[in-house]
């Protein structure tokens, strides 16, 4: 009887894998470094009784002093050549507050050199992203408190703030790229990012019904990219099933994909006016839990298959991790944000002496390069791109 094809001694793999027989190696065909150059002609074997003289050679081995790392670092010319990671000004989307009225600028306490703008002070930020070569700017809304309602319905009317700030702004410069973001926590009264239920649990679907709405409006009006930082479940599909059938099919989406429930947010919200709202309140039933890396991969194959064109790790710096992990796996336009409160510690720690702002600023933002980021919304672009620049 002839044995079953899966068992032991009828069927053996190895059989058709065996050991391979090692060639002899002449070692006079040994580089010195563990390779056999192979195209040298083997040593005569001498007679029985004769006398051999070996010339000597020198062996230059994987160590000191045949290997001295820095003969590399010597000189800027030999580190530019052998510089792994590049950033540049192509690299920055530079974030900006806006608010009602005309000719209005207010700064934000807690980030110093930042403030909100009013539609017309923006042209100039705009001008001067097009000098030094920041292809984004992205428009975050500050929305008087008296027009946010508990749904943040305010964040659909196509005259709405963000949405009459990108027409004005597409309109003078059409080559600038405008990016939005699609959240409601700046439109809600209780600063949460989305609909709430009697208990106070923020309820996905009808939050998302209403996240489309917001970001039709934007694509109308001349926004590039759709930037959902939401974190519910589903809404870049309905984004994107909502743009194809609106036959906006140029607007990019870039998911925020794997946004953590951070500590790190504090100024930003400030910025925007939501801190207030959101008062003790916390957003750990939608936002990532700062513990987890699997299920940040597991959030950005969803927004993948869901037809983001880029996806997005927010905050910046403590996780990088997770930028590598995204980039390695994916293998997509990834982004990250250095978040207000990674902003906020670095002006904090240069204003007292401690940090050397722009060493640091710089260094910041190339470690998310080399992470894996192929860009960096940073409130650092303009200064960032204007550093490069000089050298």
């Amino acid at each position: 009887m002839r044995p079953a094809r899966g068992s032991r001694t009828g069927w053996r793999p190895r059989r058709l894998r065996p050991t391979p027989r090692k060639p002899a190696q002449d070692p006079s065909s040994d580089s010195g470094f563990g390779y056999n150059c192979g195209d040298r002609a083997a040593a005569p074997i001498p007679p029985p009784g004769a006398t051999t003289v070996t010339a000597a050679r020198p062996s230059l081995g994987h160590q000191f002093p045949a290997i001295r790392p820095r003969r590399m670092r010597r000189d800027d010319f030999s580190r530019r050549m052998m510089r792994e990671t590049a950033l540049s000004a192509d690299h920055f989307i530079y974030p900006v507050f806006v608010h009602e009225g005309s000719g209005k600028r207010h700064p934000v306490g807690s980030m110093p050199g930042v403030e909100r703008h009013s539609i017309d002070l923006l042209f100039p930020v705009a001008e001067r992203c097009l000098e030094l070569g920041v292809p984004v700017l992205a428009l975050f809304p500050v929305i008087d408190p008296a027009i946010k309602t508990p749904d943040g319905i305010v964040a659909t009317d196509p005259d709405g703030l963000i949405p009459r700030a990108a027409r004005e702004l597409k309109k003078r410069f059409p080559e600038l790229g405008l990016l939005a973001d699609v959240a409601l926590d700046p439109f809600t009264s209780h600063g949460q990012d989305g609909v709430l239920d009697d208990t106070g649990y923020v309820l996905n679907d009808e939050t998302t019904a209403i996240l489309v709405r917001q970001a039709l409006a934007q694509a109308q009006a001349g926004i590039d990219i759709v930037a959902p930082s939401d974190m519910m479940d589903g809404r870049v599909g309905a984004l994107r099933h909502a743009l194809e059938e609106a036959r906006l099919i140029h607007t990019r989406i870039m998911a925020y994909s794997a946004k953590y429930a951070s500590g790190f947010y504090g100024p930003f919200r400030d910025a925007v006016g939501s801190a207030s709202n959101l008062g003790k309140s916390n957003k750990k039933t939608y936002q990532m839990d700062p513990a987890n890396t699997d299920e940040a991969l597991r959030e950005v194959a969803l927004d993948i298959q869901e037809g983001a064109d880029m996806v997005m790790v927010k905050p910046g710096l403590p996780y990088l991790d997770i930028v590598r992990r995204v980039k390695d796996a994916f293998s997509m336009p990834t982004f990250v944000y250095q978040v207000s409160g990674e902003y906020a510690m670095i002006k904090a720690a240069s204003a007292n002496g401690w940090l050397d702002e722009r060493t640091v600023a710089l260094e910041a933002l190339l470690a998310m390069r080399r992470a894996g980021a192929d860009g960096i919304l940073t409130y650092y672009a303009l200064d960032a791109a204007g550093w490069l620049a000089e050298g």
